[in-house]
């Protein structure tokens, strides 16, 4: 069984479950994603109903593809959708794959939600897809990314100056971080603590 056909799975812990993406899920998705501010630093916009349809097309024909398992994070405190993360860049002879396109509704954020959908997915990578690295990417611009990459133990390796073009036209800087089987562990220790002990650790 390849990598994007094990990634497709339902994980789920006592604050969120994630569960791969569905056609019925179009409705949910929307009712958190129609806010510019979570796509301040996408290379897509979504903006307004017309917008979202294109989007959630892509999402769910990448995932029917095997090129990205993307996922749909449910808070369970609430039972709503919280919004999305994928697994992608599936380099299985190199036993590498990225975790990206990550972005919760305003409700959800600073809650704990990033770091236990985050939590669930590197475990799924390291204990289950026995990878060897995973990968995160994210614009040089956007600080509150790059602290929760560092909050959940990521390691910063460097920018790739003038990656991509954005929306607009500006061209960014893509900050890239790692984590590494050896490191997992360590990572996975921090991670069980909680979000406001793996922060501060």
């Amino acid at each position: 069984m390849s990598w994007s056909e094990k990634a497709a799975a339902v994980l789920e812990n006592e604050h969120v479950v994630l569960t791969p993406i569905a056609e019925a899920d179009r409705e949910g998705v929307r009712a958190v994603a129609l806010d510019p501010d979570i796509w301040r630093y996408f290379t897509v916009v979504v903006g307004d109903d017309a917008d979202y349809e294109g989007f959630f097309d892509s999402n769910l024909a990448e995932h029917a593809a095997g090129r990205r398992a993307v996922y749909v994070i449910r808070d369970k405190d609430s039972g709503r959708v919280a919004g999305s993360m994928s697994l992608l860049g599936f380099a299985e002879k190199d036993r590498r794959l990225e975790i990206g396109a990550s972005w919760l509704g305003r409700d959800f954020r600073g809650r704990g939600v990033n770091h236990w959908a985050k939590s669930l997915l590197l475990r799924h990578c390291f204990e289950v897809l026995e990878a060897e690295r995973v990968e995160f990417k994210t614009d040089v611009l956007n600080e509150q990314a790059r602290k929760g990459l560092r909050n959940i133990g990521a390691t910063e390796e460097g920018t790739l100056r003038s990656f991509n073009y954005m929306p607009g036209g500006r061209r960014r800087d893509a900050v890239f971080y790692s984590i590494l089987k050896a490191e997992w562990p360590g990572v996975r220790a921090r991670l069980e603590s909680g979000p406001g002990k793996a922060a501060s650790a």
